[in-house]
Formats: C-alpha cells, sequence, structure tokens
C-alpha cells in the first residue's frame, strides 16, 4: 500500500514532465500538395523537439527534400541531399531550430510547395485563462482535486 501510494504521489507530481509528442500531417487533410499555403499551415502548428512530420502525397507526382536556408530561399536542389519520395515520408524532429523543406519536382517549389519550420526545444507554456471562463475553472477544479489525491496520498504513506 505504501508503494502504491508513493507512486501515485510521483505520477502527480510529475505528471507535466510526461509530454507526448506530436505527429503533425503536413497540409492536414490536403497533405503535401501544391497551391496550399504551407506559411500559414505552419503558423498555426507548434513544432517540438520529438515531434514527426509527415508529408503524405502522390508519389509519382511530389517528393520531398529537405535543405538549408539559402537553398529554401532560391529553391535549389542542394548536391548532397537526396529526397525523399515514398508518398508518405516522416521525419523525426531530433533538435530544435529552424528546418526547411521543398519539392524539387519541376517548378513546384517555385510554386509555393515548400514549408519551413521553427522546432522547439520544449512546448511554450499554455496562455493564462481569464479568471471566470469555463476553461480556468475546470483547470482550478482539476488543480484541486491534484491537491486532494497529493493530500490522500501523504495520508496514506504516514498511516
Amino acid at each position: 500500500m505504501l508503494l502504491f501510494a508513493a507512486a501515485s504521489l510521483a505520477v502527480i507530481v510529475f505528471l507535466p514532465a510526461f509530454a507526448v509528442a506530436t505527429e503533425h500531417i503536413v497540409g492536414d487533410e490536403s497533405g503535401w500538395v501544391l497551391n496550399f499555403d504551407y506559411a500559414k499551415w505552419a503558423e498555426t502548428k507548434q513544432f517540438v523537439v520529438g515531434d514527426t512530420i509527415v508529408f503524405k502525397y502522390g508519389s509519382a507526382s511530389h517528393n520531398v527534400m529537405e535543405v538549408g536556408g539559402s537553398d529554401f530561399l532560391a529553391c535549389n536542389k542542394a548536391v548532397t541531399t537526396n529526397a525523399l519520395k515514398t508518398g508518405e515520408d516522416r521525419i523525426t524532429l531530433d533538435k530544435a531550430g529552424r528546418r526547411w523543406f521543398f519539392c524539387a519536382v519541376g517548378e513546384h517549389c517555385k510554386n509555393g510547395m515548400k514549408l519551413k519550420i521553427t522546432v522547439l526545444e520544449t512546448a511554450a507554456p499554455a496562455p493564462a485563462l481569464p479568471p471566470s471562463s469555463p476553461a480556468s475553472n475546470v483547470q482550478a477544479n482539476f488543480g484541486q482535486a491534484a491537491a486532494a489525491v497529493t493530500a490522500l496520498a501523504v495520508a496514506v504513506l504516514f498511516l
């Protein structure tokens, strides 16, 4: 029983540290296609080390090439970079910083089929909620519940 209480307390204390990686489908349901605003799409996402981005496309029509910033701006195919072309390319974001991708088929990059993202080391904190919002009430209730469970776990430890 004592071991269970200690484990419960550890889970409560360290729960925020157990972040789950996110899988981002580039372009959401549209996928990796021409005539899509990938800059606008990326603005709505938060990319963190450990996340995965997935490029879904018709493999005969497109590919994915990761390049440096200057090659990205000029749509230059990097000589040392091989294009990914499976139709469902998965890239794990393994370090913080900027990453640049484009389709190297024909003029696709020059026609806007390119993606620039910034990968963060950790997720940014959630914005504070107004005190009277329903979400802040849930947040406050969760805090009270967590405090009650913690108090119960401590009580069990000392019984």
